[in-house]
């Protein structure tokens, strides 16, 4: 009986190519090897598909050497529309047959992962996929747009204002009185980047041209946005299973000492002044709460496999600050230490988004097993 064929898909273009190489060597190692054949596809940093190494030591997260995917001369062949079959064609020229794709475990962040577009690539291939779907995954993406969403839905979300790098250079002034307007300190970040790449703290005016340099680096979209005070909370959402309303995890905390805020060190390079805690110190009635609010948030969205949903638990009630549909999944990460937390174990979970993937595909798993 053969085993469902899974290729976990990492790398990619965007600044956060380390964080997506180290996530697979995490899911490489923890992956239900019994119930999955596993093909691992690296995205290089220029985009292209190569068969990578089943290694998961060689992506390991080390702050003094960031895993990455470099071009070892093969490439990925996709199947085409009505077929199944993935091939791989060797630095030497010969193609090789990999055997019948079942479904893309996509573990990417960023542009061209993250937003939409490899989503879209698959749906027009026909090939299914795990996580979020193209409309969630390009409106999370970008960040100015998710609030407009969130907020027609009646989700909290904290004041901000959008700039763009042309309003900038030709009205400094204007977005600086925008900025003033919204009090300090402030939080400016790119429209379309996570693991807070590109993010900075404002305290006053003076940080404000620096603050937006960095962003503009990133994205030629920027938020410029009110410093929300109250807890860090965030919360694990998973779709429901054959039509159930989607689940929401404990939520856990991102408690800060002495950062500032949860910056791209912290999240994923061990560094000191942050600890995330899961499940979080929290009444019944605020765990309640969040769990709502994240699946209201999520079903805004339209969400479709996985999300985390970031909060601010302010004295006057909860604000979302973000939707990820594809959160940091390392070990380590928040994503699955709450679900750790909930009782999934890591490799449960890498399992719960393949088989909710197939079943979306209109494959139920026990089907697929026996084909």
């Amino acid at each position: 009986m053969d085993k469902p064929a899974v290729a976990v898909l990492f790398g990619g273009r965007s600044s956060e190519h380390s964080i997506s190489s180290a996530t697979a060597g995490g899911v490489l190692r923890a992956i239900d090897r019994d119930s999955y054949r596993v093909i691992p596809v690296g995205i290089t940093r220029d985009g292209v598909f190569v068969l990578e190494d089943d290694d998961p030591d060689k992506f390991a997260l080390d702050a003094e050497r960031l895993p990455e995917v470099v071009d070892n001369g093969t490439r990925v062949l996709w199947p085409e529309v009505g077929d199944r079959e993935l091939r791989v064609r060797r630095a030497d020229g010969t193609v090789e047959d990999l055997g019948a794709l079942d479904v893309v475990l996509p573990i990417l962040h960023g542009v061209h992962g993250e937003d939409g577009t490899i989503q879209g690539y698959f749906d027009t291939l026909e090939i299914p996929y795990a996580g979020g779907g193209v409309l969630d995954s390009a409106l999370c993406m970008d960040k100015h747009f998710m609030k407009i969403v969130l907020q027609a839905a009646g989700v909290p979300v904290s004041p901000w204002v959008t700039v763009t790098q042309e309003r900038w250079e030709r009205d400094p002034e204007g977005v600086r009185a925008d900025a003033a307007a919204l009090g300090e300190p402030s939080f400016v970040k790119p429209a379309r980047a996570g693991s807070s790449v590109g993010v900075s703290k404002v305290h006053d005016a003076s940080e404000l041209d620096a603050a937006l340099a960095l962003a503009f680096a990133e994205d030629d979209k920027v938020l410029i946005e009110s410093a929300i005070v109250g807890r860090e909370v965030e919360v694990a959402i998973l779709e429901g299973r054959g039509g159930a309303a989607p689940r929401a995890s404990l939520p856990g905390e991102i408690v800060l000492t002495t950062r500032e805020f949860y910056d791209f060190e912290g999240k994923y390079l061990g560094g000191d002044g942050a600890e995330v805690v899961c499940p979080a110190d929290l009444t019944d009635s605020e765990i309640a709460a969040i769990q709502q609010l994240g699946i209201r948030a999520f079903q805004a969205v339209d969400g479709k496999g996985l999300a985390r949903v970031d909060f601010f638990l302010a004295a006057d009630g909860l604000y979302v600050n973000e939707l990820n549909t594809m959160p940091g999944f390392t070990p380590i990460s928040m994503f699955p230490k709450c679900w750790i937390a909930s009782g999934m174990s890591y490799p449960e979970l890498i399992t719960e988004l393949i088989d909710t993937a197939l079943e979306r595909a209109g494959q139920t798993v026990a089907v697929r097993a026996a084909r």
